[in-house]
């Protein structure tokens, strides 16, 4: 079948096993920033004693979004694992997702007009699709349909605890989730118990692309029982990731009787959409042969890699010393945070935070100007000033962020210096053809603020980008880094996206397995009942890309939302700069209202 599908920025997720260095300066840096590029993803707990007879869960989520007709729940379904799973937690048995409807729109599924379900990218959690779920539920609504949107939330966040953060939510104190995370503080009795360790996450060896797709089909059949009701109402798509997932999911045959088809994957849906990805289980631009170099294991065939998770050799969640762990993603949670509570207030999270090799040396990665300051550590983030909102915007920004597939265009830095980022390349490569590894490098020029002990750096969101207050910085070939036209997401939607969700924006602990899974899935025993190759090409699809995305090159009939990055197409405002409506959630709820 020689099938390669991971999205371009999966890639720079794996961690190498074994093997030695790069073998220039820029390919390390490079190697070393594309494991931050992934940061991108509060506890799945059970249900409750009484839901366990009934096997689902419903609560109501509170919102403070600009966008005030679209109703959020979170709804858990009980679905156990396999008992060849192995021991596993209790709350792992569970399903979730968040639900999005429009308020006036009738109260159960089977009555909605439609139902967009969507898989996450890799390390993408439910949160991430807050804001494109919200727009496009009110956008179908504003066209007479009553549309609902569910944004899945994999297996492997049920190892998630989000206590700290929704503790620090309700308080109105970032402080108190650090405290959680890094002091032993109880919230409401309860102690961190700490990052699972390789050991304590044996289980994940076992969820890979099968137990996914499962897990898919299993919540709808559960949810929409109506075999002809789900081919009627639903859609299936994804982020990232979520499109690949997508494809195998289409092509699944779920009862194993390979001679019929009406539980094949493509027959639960009535069409797909692709967010800044294709529907297909092909990687676009690499030939479609997957880098094995990623993981070196898996040019030794499907056994070894097996051997390589059940012994521990590989790690059973991707995972890395610095940058790609559980810690510095929950980081990204606790930024969030602080951003929403106080987005003008001076940051201490580089500071609060207890200092360990992981915090220094991801700081010391994504901040560092160039190459002398990346290997000199001096200065270190820690000499310089930020608001809440400018130390988000420095992790995600598409001018700050090195690596595109973690990149939103939330606006701009302000209030002092700002000079180009060389670090981990030079801004004179943004635009040239590097093969695949152009994609990692995004398409806008890099800044960063460069008075260390000096100002307080704040951060110009996009809607004032372009204001008469904007002093335009300028790179060092005299062009502006950014315009109002480049610039498309809230920086305070995504601070709430980040913080305020029970199923949170990022993924702590993806299972290796998933991607291992897809690398050999030619290989016998890991995609056989993947059958239906037609079923990819069985239903209308719509492909919403970002212009500066990994999507791939566009083509005829796809709409191509200008300005945008990878984090946009989940992110961006229901109004864009200059009053236009936000292209994603309106040709995304035209589809869904057809």
């Amino acid at each position: 079948m020689g099938r390669s599908p991971l999205p371009l920025g999966a890639f720079a997720a794996l961690p190498r096993v074994g093997g030695g260095p790069p073998h220039s300066p820029v390919r390390f840096a490079l190697a070393v920033a594309a494991s931050a590029a992934s940061l991108l993803a509060v506890t799945a707990a059970a249900g409750p004693v009484g839901a366990r007879e009934t096997g689902r869960t419903e609560a109501p989520v509170a919102s403070s979004s600009p966008v005030t007709d679209v109703a959020e729940s979170v709804v858990r379904v009980r679905v156990p694992l396999p008992a060849s799973a192995g021991p596993h937690p209790e709350a792992c048995d569970w399903l979730s997702y968040l639900r999005f409807r429009h308020k006036d729109g009738p109260a159960a599924s089977a009555d909605a007009d439609r139902i967009l379900v969507a898989q996450p990218g890799i390390l993408e959690g439910a949160g991430a699709f807050d804001s494109v779920a919200r727009n496009t539920v009110s956008a179908a609504a504003e066209r007479g349909k009553h549309i609902e949107f569910w944004a899945l939330d994999r297996r492997s966040n049920c190892l998630e605890d989000g206590t700290g953060i929704q503790a620090g939510l309700r308080a109105g104190n970032a402080h108190l989730a650090i405290d959680y995370y890094y002091r032993q503080k109880e919230v409401d009795g309860r102690k961190f118990a700490g990052y699972q360790t390789n050991d304590q996450v044996k289980w994940l060896q076992s969820v890979g692309l099968e137990q996914t797709v499962r897990d898919q089909y299993d919540l709808m059949v559960r949810e929409l029982p109506d075999p002809a009701a789900r081919k009627r109402k639903m859609m299936c798509g994804g982020h990232s990731l979520g499109g690949v997932l997508t494809a195998f999911f289409a092509e699944w045959d779920f009862d194993g009787d390979h001679s019929t088809t009406g539980d094949a994957g493509y027959e639960q849906c009535s069409g797909y959409f692709a967010l800044d990805t294709r529907i297909s289980t092909a990687l676009p631009g690499f030939g479609g042969d997957f880098p094995e170099d990623w993981i070196p294991l898996l040019k030794f065939g499907a056994g070894a890699v097996q051997a390589g998770l059940e012994s521990g050799a590989i790690p059973r969640a991707l995972s890395a010393p610095a940058v790609v762990n559980t810690e510095t993603m929950n980081l990204l949670g606790i930024a969030g945070l602080a951003a929403r509570l106080d987005p003008g207030g001076v940051s201490d999270l580089a500071t609060y935070v207890p200092s360990s090799f992981n915090t220094d040396s991801t700081y010391r990665i994504l901040f560092s100007k160039d190459y002398p300051t990346f290997l000199t550590g001096s200065p270190t983030v820690k000499d310089f000033r930020f608001s809440n909102a400018a130390a988000l915007g420095g992790l995600l920004d598409d001018n700050s962020q090195p690596l595109a597939f973690m990149q939103a265009s939330l606006g701009f830095w302000d209030g002092g210096k700002i000079v180009d980022k060389e670090f981990p390349a030079p801004n004179d490569l943004v635009g040239i053809g590097l093969g695949g590894l152009s994609r990692l490098l995004g398409t806008e020029k890099k800044a960063i603020p460069d008075e260390p002990r000096g100002p307080l750096y704040t951060w110009r969101n996009f809607d004032r980008v372009g204001a008469p207050d904007d002093p335009v910085y300028k790179a060092e070939d005299g062009t502006p880094f950014t315009s109002a036209g480049k610039e498309v997401t809230d920086i305070a939607e995504l601070a709430r996206s980040l913080s305020e969700h029970p199923l949170d924006f990022t993924e702590h602990y993806f299972p290796t397995r998933m991607v291992t899974d897809i690398a050999l899935a030619a290989a016998p025993g890991i995609a056989d009942d993947a059958v239906h190759e037609d079923g990819v090409t069985a239903n209308p699809t719509l492909n919403l890309e970002a212009e500066g995305g990994l999507g791939g090159d566009p083509q005829p009939g796809d709409v191509v939302a200008p300005g945008y990055q990878h984090i946009d197409v989940l992110t961006a405002s229901a109004v864009q700069n200059g009053g236009r409506p936000e292209p994603v959630s309106a040709n995304l709820a035209a589809f869904a209202a057809r």
